[in-house]
């Protein structure tokens, strides 16, 4: 099974599969090169970017996150003002260091190559890379997808079908669950929660305070994300014009001395979503929870826990909403997929929520059928949700569709715990399922083309 540290991953802005996830298949392109003892003959790398990776490669960062990959950059160790620095002096010179070890020729123009008409067979992410020598000869030619929320895959990995000895292979855990139904009947089984069934399978990973670190350093990477989006101001890069918001709400909620009133509790949740979202778009240091382009639900939804409990450090709260949404993410990774060019918004945006809403549900005390329920609800109402983004950018309309996805996930906790017998009529597997098969159904020019709906209806300014 895979591990909850491997749902939320600290990387950078704007895009989870079109920026963290082309910077970690560069990196690993080189790996290979040194790996294979070609790294010191290459003279040249070229990079074929394809299908949506093209389409929204240039106002989803794509070909900066390549160049920095190759450059031997990681995503979950990048400093922003470093990763611009090495942008313009690559630029300026023309030379890059692979791996900063080897030093090639590198211009942008001629090395990568958006090839948008190119739709792959296994993924819409498809990444091509070529390193040659000196006289043109091919050392080293791979391809890889990235297949959402920072995770990559090499061509051969997803054209490899599992043997039917090889369905279970992996790291033997207590809890293995395939399926919200299987997870349902371990927690009555054994009397568990969904966050104590999650951290005992995390144990036969690493030791269980390895785990908790890891939990509250993405904890704490969420924390400070919407704390820098609060303090914020400007327009965000790219050409839209788009102005962050959430600083002059945060300033506006914070001199009210009645902002803790009911109608008012939607502008805190609408304030620290677009605080995590803003900062995405600016390139800045987000956790894919479980994409960037979804990133700011999850800890809005947390931060209104805290809050309005006055919680603090609120540690323990955040380990279980962590423990418990990741479940439920894991479960729409391995089920479905959390990708937007495969699957439309739905699978961030609508997967963000559904995860928000279990986790929150946990925190309010929830049974696991009803966590399960909430997890339903969230994205029950997310089903068909685009992506369309204007001007292949992370701005409109991603930044407030997060704001009404952290308002929508915490009413979807308060229904399940309303919910009070059987299970609701939908259960947590149908509407995976159904996400998938609308996935699968949409139009391509809604899957984070840039082809429909917004982004070919809003003029660009």
């Amino acid at each position: 099974m895979l591990s909850i540290l491997d749902i939320f991953r600290i990387g950078i802005g704007p895009s989870s599969s079109h920026t963290v996830g082309p910077m970690r298949i560069a990196r690993t392109f080189v790996r290979a090169l040194e790996k294979a003892e070609k790294l010191d003959r290459t003279a040249r790398v070229a990079v074929e970017l394809q299908g949506s990776l093209a389409l929204t490669g240039i106002g989803h960062g794509t070909l900066d996150a390549t160049i920095l990959g190759l450059a031997g950059f990681r995503p979950d160790r990048t400093d922003p003002d470093e990763a611009v620095r090495t942008l313009e002096d690559i630029a300026a010179s023309g030379r890059l260091k692979l791996g900063n070890a080897v030093e090639i020729g590198f211009d942008r123009a001629r090395d990568i190559d958006l090839a948008g008409h190119v739709i792959p067979e296994l993924h819409p992410n498809g990444m091509r890379l070529v390193a040659y020598d000196e006289t043109g000869e091919v050392l080293l030619e791979r391809t890889y997808y990235s297949t959402g929320g920072g995770f990559v895959a090499s061509e051969a990995q997803l054209r490899r079908k599992p043997k039917n000895d090889q369905v279970n292979a992996g790291t033997s855990v207590p809890h293995d669950f395939r399926s919200a139904a299987d997870l349902l009947a371990i927690a009555d089984e054994t009397g568990l929660s969904i966050a104590e069934i999650v951290l005992a399978n995390e144990d036969a990973v690493r030791p269980r305070e390895a785990t908790l670190e890891g939990i509250d350093r993405i904890a704490g990477a969420m924390d400070q994300c919407i704390d820098r989006g609060l303090s914020q101001r400007g327009v965000l890069p790219g050409g839209l014009k788009v102005a962050r918001r959430a600083p002059d709400l945060w300033d506006k909620l914070s001199a009210n001395p009645q902002s803790n009133e009911r109608e008012q509790l939607f502008d805190w949740l609408n304030c620290y979503a677009m605080a995590v979202n803003e900062e995405n778009a600016a390139g800045g240091r987000v956790v894919t929870a479980p994409t960037n382009g979804a990133a700011g639900i999850i800890p809005a939804v947390i931060r209104f826990y805290c809050v309005a409990n006055e919680e603090k450090p609120c540690r323990d709260s955040r380990r279980t909403f962590l423990l418990t949404a990741g479940a439920i993410g894991l479960l729409y990774k391995q089920r479905a997929s959390i990708s937007g060019a495969e699957m439309g918004c739905q699978g961030e945006v609508g997967v963000a929520c559904s995860m928000a809403a279990g986790g929150l549900a946990a925190l309010w005390g929830a049974s696991p059928v009803q966590v399960a329920s909430a997890a339903e609800i969230g994205m029950e109402h997310n089903l068909g949700l685009t992506c369309d983004p204007v001007g292949g950018l992370v701005q409109v309309p991603c930044i407030e569709r997060n704001a009404i996805g952290a308002v929508k996930a915490v009413n979807a906790a308060r229904l399940a715990l309303h919910r009070t017998g059987a299970e609701s009529l939908v259960s947590l597997d149908q509407v995976i399922e159904t996400m998938r098969q609308t996935g699968l159904d949409m139009s391509n020019k809604y899957k984070e083309t840039s082809q429909g709906g917004l982004a070919v209806n809003v003029i660009e300014c």
